[in-house]
């Protein structure tokens, strides 16, 4: 595999110069996948936080930035959807979203909003001594102790260094909830589950939803759906221009 990307052939949604430079960071093996955006990308192109590659190295070996709770060193982590951005040292929270384009914003949050992030999961199992474990949707796995929970709902996890990655609260994938796209062409539009079609076979499974402010109803596949809270949306900071 290589190690090499070109500008030309990087992720549209990275929304970044394509022929400034032949090449650009390479989004390492990790929580997210390939077209997730490298931490070099989000501090040099994204945020112009940093203006070169020692620049950024410089910046993330003083510790200074903070990825989901834990303190980020490597320039080709991938950043992705409701991944939670820190800079305490300069007071600046973030968000990650995706417009209605498909591209990747950076949404401006308070320091308390950044304590908290949600996820999905993508799958349940049960584990040594009967415990029941959540494999969530950006690669991490959590114990929880009731049935509660299945797969496709989000949770919300705790930052807190008290009580880290504590579940604290739970969105069902049900009618009635609230849900954000994040994928094809409806990418960004976020609005209330009205029907949930389960088709017999490998084609995947079917949810109308009601967009929020517009009325408009929609179609999208099952897997592009990400559940952000019951009757209302618990993020109610999304500053993106659309």
């Amino acid at each position: 595999m290589s190690n090499h990307l070109k500008r030309l052939n990087s992720p549209g949604s990275w929304r970044i110069a394509k022929k400034t430079n032949t090449f650009v960071t390479k989004t390492a093996a990790g929580p997210h996948n390939a077209s997730a955006m490298p931490m070099a990308v989000w501090l040099r192109d994204h945020m112009g936080i940093a203006l070169t590659m020692k620049e950024v190295k410089r910046v993330l070996k003083s510790r200074a930035v903070i990825v989901n709770g834990a303190v980020c060193t490597d320039p080709k982590m991938g950043l992705g959807v409701f991944d939670i951005v820190a800079l305490p040292s300069v007071d600046k929270y973030f968000r990650l979203l995706r417009a209605k384009r498909g591209d990747i914003v950076s949404i401006p949050i308070s320091a308390e909003a950044a304590e908290s992030r949600l996820c999905k999961i993508a799958d349940k199992t049960i584990v040594k001594g009967g415990k029941i474990q959540l494999n969530l949707r950006y690669g991490a796995n959590i114990i929880v102790d009731t049935q509660d929970y299945t797969p496709k709902d989000s949770v919300v996890l705790s930052l807190k260094p008290e009580n880290k990655f504590e579940v604290i609260d739970h969105f069902a994938f049900a009618e009635g909830n609230t849900a954000m796209v994040i994928g094809g062409r409806h990418s960004g539009k976020t609005g209330k589950i009205t029907k949930i079609d389960v088709i017999a076979g490998s084609i995947p499974n079917r949810v109308t939803l009601e967009e929020e402010g517009t009325g408009e109803v929609f179609e999208t596949i099952e897997g592009y759906v990400f559940m952000i809270g019951r009757e209302e949306p618990v993020i109610s900071d999304w500053g993106i221009e659309q």
